[in-house]
């Protein structure tokens, strides 16, 4: 891998001193269409990942995740829909997702010495339950999610429900398995992907 694809990780991650073969791969894939397509040479230019991992999402697919800054999130929204096309042409049978490299904080301990010792109070950014919801928003940008319903199975566990914007449907109703096997390997939690079934289901 060349010094200039090897610039397209971040300095401050692992990977960039021990990347693997799918992080090499797809540094190189990005200076490529950078170098190569100079509308995007702008927008690619400022961009990094922190790390990448290829997935099973199942029928023998897999899908490649990108974890990218979280300073750098708004960048790579701003081309990832063209992005996502010319990596999949590059990487076949294979989605492309991009998604924050978030810390999730520990909940505070509640001891009295661990109560004089904390500097700062844990954001609210940095909790389980926020980052588990920002990861969902991530998966399926740029569509939007218009609803959430909690499911309790037969067996006691429960599935969360995500609706998503009828108008996106074309455009992400063959990804949504991805979405769902992806985020329950982030996560360890199920969750189910469907567009309204009828009269615009919104409810939360």
């Amino acid at each position: 891998m060349s010094q200039q694809a090897l610039n397209k990780i971040a300095p401050n991650s692992p990977s960039r001193q021990n990347p693997s073969e799918i992080e090499t791969n797809l540094a190189t894939a990005l200076y490529e269409l950078e170098t190569n397509i100079p509308d995007m040479r702008g927008a690619l230019r400022p961009l990094q990942f922190v790390s990448a991992r290829e997935i099973e999402v199942g029928h023998g697919r897999k899908a490649i995740v990108v974890f990218v800054p979280v300073p750098l999130l708004v960048g790579w929204h701003r081309s990832q829909q063209r992005l996502t096309r010319e990596l999949e042409k590059k990487f076949s049978d294979r989605h492309v997702l991009f998604i924050a490299s978030r810390r999730i904080l520990p909940r505070p301990r509640r001891s009295a010495h661990a109560r004089t010792t904390q500097t700062q109070k844990r954001p609210r950014s940095r909790t389980l339950t926020a980052v588990h919801d920002a990861i969902l928003t991530d998966l399926v940008y740029p569509v939007e999610i218009v609803g959430k319903r909690v499911r309790t199975k037969e067996d006691g566990g429960k599935i969360l429900k995500v609706i998503l914007d009828e108008k996106e449907r074309g455009g992400v109703d063959y990804r949504l398995d991805t979405y769902s096997e992806v985020y329950k390997r982030l996560t360890g939690k199920g969750v189910n992907f469907e567009f309204p079934q009828s009269g615009g289901e919104t409810t939360y």
